[in-house]
């Protein structure tokens, strides 16, 4: 079975991002869009990212964006993953992922159709809740039926949406995702990571793991 990875989101610290690493985090995420109250300038980015073990992946979360807007950030930051919330379009990502890894998201709406990830042959999937304003960190459950749906479409599964340390155990369970991402499960305010809460996520999911019938093959 593929180890599973976990990624937390709306890192703005290095000493955040130097914690998760400690506690077993395979990647954090960095926002970019700049309406987000986890918004964080290229510069402060760069600077988290030299400051973390090369074994970390650093994802770029950007909405709505160019794909010069993606690739003038990434190339500022040095990051090598991107996620792309909003409309990105199948060229948009295409053309994104002769570079970077692309993550492209979904929000589980009335109007998602599980087959649809499969147009976006050259992304991961990246699954989170509905919200008619915000884009990610809504602290809403994703629809975990729908996500279970949509593994067999997805080249690499990551859900997303509401999750904490009392319930990952059951979405991983549910879903069998090949990552799970966490953002307000785990603070004390926007931005602001609750440590024993990271650490308590970590645990959870690591425990599911080893009981969770391996069901991507």
């Amino acid at each position: 079975m593929t180890r599973m990875q976990i990624k937390i989101c709306g890192i703005t610290s290095l000493e955040d991002a130097k914690v998760c690493a400690e506690l077993g985090a395979d990647m954090i995420g960095l926002n970019f869009y700049p309406q987000s109250s986890r918004y964080i300038e290229p510069q402060r980015a760069r600077e988290i990212l030299e400051g973390i073990p090369r074994g970390v992946r650093a994802v770029g979360v950007f909405v709505d964006p160019t794909a010069g807007e993606v690739r003038n950030v990434a190339n500022a930051v040095g990051i090598e993953c991107v996620q792309l919330h909003g409309d990105a379009s199948q060229e948009t990502c295409r053309e994104l992922a002769r570079k970077f890894r692309v993550i492209r998201a979904f929000s589980t709406d009335g109007q998602f159709q599980p087959e649809d990830v499969g147009s976006f042959g050259d992304c991961d999937v990246l699954l989170d809740a509905h919200h008619t304003e915000l884009r990610g960190g809504t602290g809403l459950t994703c629809d975990w039926s729908a996500a279970q749906t949509t593994l067999p479409f997805a080249r690499f599964l990551i859900l997303s949406g509401g999750l904490n340390a009392q319930n990952v155990g059951q979405a991983i369970a549910t879903v069998a995702p090949h990552a799970v991402d966490v953002c307000s499960g785990v603070e004390n305010a926007p931005g602001v990571k609750d440590y024993r809460a990271i650490e308590k996520f970590i645990a959870a999911a690591r425990m599911a793991e080893r009981f969770t019938v391996d069901r991507r093959a």
